[in-house]
């Protein structure tokens, strides 16, 4: 399967070339501006607002508050915060947690705030569960810099079929990741934390997803990729600890592309 998906890989750039990138005159929900600047969210969370683009980001990827939404893997809950107020009133919200650590801090965060978070119904993604939402009920399914953690425990493709099957025909999958070099072969496993941008496409295709829009909101051109612990060395991990951390400071997130694809109609 990596030789296939790697051949596709001419054909999927020149593809992602003739792409509408997002629009920096796509008007932002006044209701989703309101949930960003929310005193609700972690000034943790908020620290990242630049880096991360969350307006421009939820804009492109067709949020709206009257949606299904369906969040993979929402860990510290940096999304979280501003999804469940903004689609708590005329929407519904998954949250598709994994399994140790991190299902017990997502899960810490919704009872310590009921008044934002009672409303979020808990699914599962993992290597044995992927029902991440009822079947054809989501309007949309978003992850954000997870497609390199199913590729290493090597569930990537059951991952994109449980995402393929809570979605609408015609629901958006949305993808952001960080962006390997993509003059340099895959590593199936990913364990440098990168994922080229073609391959990613061509895995999403398999699964049946029809390619939409690629946005270059979260692109960081400092980033070079070849780091001595992969992506963790950048902010906000700092996997080195104090060694070089002005260097890391200074080149900020990771490179990421954001890739929007649709459920074919039926």
């Amino acid at each position: 399967m990596r030789e296939s998906v790697v051949a596709a890989g001419a054909i999927i750039a020149a593809l992602l070339c003739s792409l509408s990138p997002a629009s920096a005159a796509d008007p932002i929900d006044p209701a989703l501006q309101q949930a960003i600047d929310s005193p609700s969210r972690t000034p943790k969370s908020v620290a990242r607002d630049p880096a991360r683009h969350p307006a421009e980001e939820l804009t492109f990827l067709g949020l709206r508050p009257d949606q299904s939404v369906v969040e993979i893997w929402p860990e510290g809950g940096y999304w979280t915060e501003i999804l469940a107020p903004y689609l708590r009133a005329n929407g519904k919200l998954y949250a598709a947690i994994g399994d140790g650590k991190q299902a017990a801090a997502i899960h810490a965060k919704f009872d310590a705030a009921p008044a934002l978070y009672d409303r979020v119904s808990v699914t599962e993604l993992s290597a044995r569960e992927g029902q991440v939402a009822p079947d054809g009920s989501a309007d949309l399914v978003l992850t954000f810099r997870n497609l390199h953690n199913w590729l290493k425990a090597g569930y990537a493709d059951s991952a994109l079929a449980a995402f393929y099957r809570a979605l609408k025909p015609g629901g958006i999958l949305g993808i952001e990741e960080h962006r390997a070099r993509p003059d340099k072969p895959q590593d199936p496993q990913a364990l440098s934390g990168y994922v080229r941008e073609d391959y990613t496409i061509a895995l999403a295709q398999k699964a049946g997803f029809e390619l939409v829009a690629g946005s270059e909101i979260n692109a960081n051109p400092k980033d070079t990729t070849d780091w001595p612990k992969g992506v963790w060395t950048l902010p906000p991990t700092f996997a080195l600890g104090e060694v070089d951390r002005d260097k890391y400071q200074a080149i900020g997130e990771a490179d990421n592309f954001v890739l929007k694809f649709r459920k074919p109609a039926q």
